[in-house]
This record gives C-alpha cells, sequence and structure tokens, in this order.
C-alpha cells in the first residue's frame, strides 16, 4: 500500500468518479484505476461500486477513505514540515467560509502576524461543507466560520472526536438596503426605516457575496429557510461589492452589523427591519486536537480569544500593509 495509491482512492471517493480524479490529480484513468485495482487486491474489498451519477462506497471502503484521507493529509504536513525546518518563518493556512475569508480573516491575521511576524500566511475560501474535511487532511491549519448561535447557547460543532472548537466573537446579521430603496420611509426623526414582512423575502433582490445562500452559514440558512433562492439573488464577486450595489439602491443585503456601523451612520445604508433578525451568529476557530496541529496553528487559537484579536475585528482596519496583504485563494471543490 504506498501513497500514490491512497491519494488515487481519496480523490475517487472525494469526486465520484476515476476519470474527475484523474484529471484533479493530473495523471491518467489507467493510472488511477491501476492504483485502485491494486488496493483492492491487497485488502480483499472492492472499496466501491458503480452507481446512478457516480459510485458509492462499500462499508470498507468508507473506513479506507477515512484513514486514507488521514494518512496522505499527514504525509503531506510532515514534507511541509521537513521544507521549514531550515528556514526562518513558518506557514499558516487559515480556510473560512467565503464572505468570512473577505471581511474577518484579513484584519485578524494582521494584528496575528504583527506578534508572530514570522509566520506566513494563506487564506482559503471554501463553502461551509468543506472546512472539516480541509482540516482533517491537513489542508488547511485552522477554519473560522460563522455558526448560529441562540442567546446563551452556542451551536454544537461536528465531529467533536477529532476537531477542537472554539467560539470567539458574537455577530449579528441584519438586512440592509438604502434608505431610498422603495418601501422606505422617514419615521419622525428624520431616518428612513423600512419594514418587511417575512413572507416578503423571496420576492425581493437580494445582493450577495459569494457564498451568500451558503445554507451552513447563519445568514444563508435564514435566506434558504425564508424561500430566497439563486433565481432572487445576483452574486458579487465580494461582499463589498454587493453592499455597493445596496447602497445604489439596486436591492437587499445581509450584513454584520458592526462591519456596516459607517454606512449605517453615514445614511448610505438603513436596516430593514425583518420579523426574525438580527440573526444571532457566533465566529468559531477550529483546529485539530492538541498535539496533532502545528505550532502556528495553536498559537493562532490561543490568539483569537485575546483582546487584541477582538479588538482587530471590531476596529475595521483601513487596510493591510502591503508588505503583510496575502491575496485570498478561492478554492473549488467537490460537490
Amino acid at each position: 500500500m504506498t501513497l500514490t495509491q491512497l491519494r488515487a482512492f481519496v480523490a475517487v471517493a472525494r469526486l465520484g468518479s476515476v476519470k474527475a480524479a484523474a484529471i484533479s490529480l493530473g495523471v491518467s484513468e489507467p493510472a488511477v484505476s491501476g492504483a485502485v485495482a491494486v488496493l483492492r487486491r491487497e485488502l480483499g474489498d472492492r472499496l466501491f461500486v458503480r452507481a446512478a451519477g457516480g459510485i458509492t462506497l462499500t462499508a470498507g471502503g468508507r473506513r479506507l477513505a477515512a484513514g486514507a484521507a488521514e494518512i496522505v493529509g499527514l504525509a503531506e504536513e510532515t514534507r511541509r514540515q521537513v521544507r521549514q525546518a531550515g528556514a526562518d518563518s513558518s506557514s499558516l493556512r487559515v480556510a473560512a467560509t467565503e464572505t468570512t475569508a473577505e471581511q474577518i480573516v484579513p484584519p485578524l491575521l494582521e494584528a496575528f502576524v504583527r506578534r508572530h511576524p514570522g509566520v506566513e500566511t494563506t487564506t482559503l475560501a471554501v463553502p461551509s461543507t468543506a472546512l472539516g474535511e480541509l482540516l482533517l487532511d491537513r489542508r488547511a491549519d485552522v477554519a473560522i466560520s460563522p455558526a448560529a448561535a441562540e442567546p446563551g447557547a452556542v451551536a454544537a460543532p461536528p465531529r467533536p472526536d477529532t476537531l477542537e472548537h472554539i467560539p470567539f466573537l458574537r455577530i449579528q446579521l441584519v438586512v440592509v438596503a438604502s434608505p431610498h430603496h422603495a418601501g422606505a420611509r422617514l419615521d419622525h426623526i428624520g431616518a428612513a426605516r423600512l419594514h418587511l414582512p417575512i413572507d416578503r423575502l423571496s420576492r425581493e433582490h437580494w445582493l450577495l457575496g459569494p457564498g451568500g445562500l451558503d445554507p451552513g452559514t447563519p445568514g444563508g440558512a435564514f435566506l434558504t429557510r425564508h424561500g430566497v433562492g439563486d433565481a432572487d439573488a445576483s452574486i458579487f464577486p465580494s461582499a463589498s461589492a454587493a453592499l455597493g450595489a445596496a447602497v445604489a439602491g439596486d436591492g437587499l443585503s445581509l450584513a454584520v452589523l458592526h462591519l456596516v456601523r459607517d454606512e449605517l451612520r453615514h445614511g448610505t445604508l438603513t436596516v430593514v427591519a425583518v420579523p426574525g433578525t438580527p440573526v444571532n451568529g457566533v465566529l468559531r476557530a477550529a483546529a485539530l486536537h492538541g498535539d496533532r496541529r502545528s505550532p502556528a496553528a495553536s498559537a493562532l487559537f490561543r490568539f483569537v480569544t485575546t483582546p487584541a484579536a477582538v479588538q482587530s475585528l471590531l476596529a475595521r482596519a483601513t487596510g493591510v500593509p502591503v508588505d503583510h496583504y496575502r491575496p485570498t485563494v478561492r478554492v473549488s471543490l467537490w460537490s
């Protein structure tokens, strides 16, 4: 059993076909089929069978997929650590949901790097469903994402046996629009107000950033629960662009309240009163347990709960110094 064989099987299990696995790995289909065939003979298990629209893993195949992903991930992590052993810097890969990667992670990592100048950071923007697997496969060191939260409670995290989660900042999501949006009116103190019944949400035009309808996030879950779908939304390349369109009066958007406080204070945006809002959430960091994570990941895991980290998130930094800037990497993963 070799790493090459295990890597091929993991790709097939994730992507659902030998062809897709071959493309992902940059090898031929016969090479992938041959690697899987060797594993089948050695383990005495079919591992997967053909099914409508792809493959179905056998019980043995599911066991192998979980173990193989861990082995391959550990091998990659070991290779990375050996390369860094003689260097003066270490690397830190932070995976986050799309909007979090744009709005939350940059100021957080800027503050972190000021305390740990020898750490090179990379941010991966992915759907919420991919965060756990990126950590388990060691393709990311820390994951940061919002989770739904009721007052006084934090949602139970997934995979408590392998991943450690820590909540570090409560957030509120609100519906926002231009004060000149159709239906807005002035109240007795001269401020624009817009009240929207819950059953009207699916009839409005929504302006959202990437992942705005991700049901694994509090905002995406709220919108999809009330019937808002792809046909009702314009998806922008960034959450900032979506908010810019809302300022221009093109529709409604969903925003983290403290991130739009300047727009609300200057009157370029107004909060729309919708039943069930604000939506309560909590930002949460996740990483492998204890000694299974890198020193840099452990350092960030400790840092997120410090006053300096919270201040960086609430202060809305005006910019990241060019020598610290690392562009977000948007990762397209299997469905």
